[in-house]
């Protein structure tokens, strides 16, 4: 009943649920709750997200995850609605690293919801710390953009793990071509320096 494996997490980004049937997805999600695997549920939640399902849907499931799995759910998946997720996992993906190294390039979901249009916009950045411990700095005023710090509403993990641990320079050109990337595709952007 489990996910596919090969020693290591399956990554959101694989989409290994993508050759199910919406059936198939459906009793994969609840299997995965009556036995408490956050994993598998998570992806069953990707899935549907990537899918573009109705908002009601994803966030209904995310609550019966959270519900009866959060032990076990991974940090890649957000505690937040989204709309615009499926575009930064396609955005990020582009983006690729030469060397290995400490550094991190993460991204915030910001709330404008006091501001007209699209009340949602992403804080791109980077650090040697791991994203949510730089996260819970920016919350703390240490070296905090005042974006995240007013705005900030949680990590979105996902779309770039492959962007973890990558050498300093990487990183910052990363960085800089993402947030131009994100903000070319129509999102409100912070960061990115």
């Amino acid at each position: 009943m489990g996910m596919p494996r090969s020693g290591a997490a399956v990554r959101p980004s694989q989409r290994p649920l993508r050759g199910l049937a919406a059936a198939e997805l459906a009793q994969r999600f609840e299997s995965a709750l009556a036995a408490g695997d956050g994993d598998t549920g998570a992806h069953c939640v990707h899935e549907w997200w990537m899918r573009g399902a109705y908002p009601g849907v994803i966030e209904a499931a995310q609550a019966r995850l959270w519900q009866r799995a959060a032990a076990t759910v991974p940090d890649w998946l957000p505690m937040t609605y989204v709309h615009w997720l499926p575009l930064a996992y396609d955005v990020a993906a582009a983006f690729t690293a030469t060397k290995k190294g400490r550094t991190n390039v993460y991204l915030v979901l910001l709330d404008y919801a006091d501001r007209r249009g699209d009340g949602q916009g992403v804080y791109v950045g980077m650090s040697r710390y791991p994203a949510a411990q730089r996260f819970d700095q920016h919350k703390a005023g240490i070296r905090a953009s005042g974006a995240v710090l007013k705005r900030g509403i949680e990590v979105l993990t996902g779309p770039v793990l492959h962007l973890q641990g990558i050498a300093r320079a990487d990183a910052a050109r990363i960085e800089a071509q993402l947030a131009a990337a994100f903000a070319d595709a129509g999102l409100k952007v912070e960061g990115g320096h």
